[in-house]
């Protein structure tokens, strides 16, 4: 399993924690999501062989938060 960082644009409600968390959480591959509201993180734990880290910061910035930059570990 492999963890990516999303740096993302400030997020603007608590809502946006449930949003992004649910529709990330739902992608095949994706183990574990978890947005810190007040660095504007999302952390997210995945299978690289089922789906990668360009997918899911794709998917984030199409929900309207920006990926401002990522890291995989």
């Amino acid at each position: 399993m492999k963890t990516a960082k999303f740096e993302t644009e400030p997020f603007t409600c608590p809502s946006c924690i449930k949003k992004i968390e649910g529709v990330v959480g739902k992608l095949e591959g994706v183990e574990t999501t978890q947005v810190m509201f007040n660095s504007n993180k999302v952390k997210v734990g995945f299978d690289e062989n089922i789906v990668k880290a360009e997918e899911i910061a794709k998917t984030i910035s199409g929900l309207g938060y920006p990926v401002l930059s990522q890291k995989v570990a």
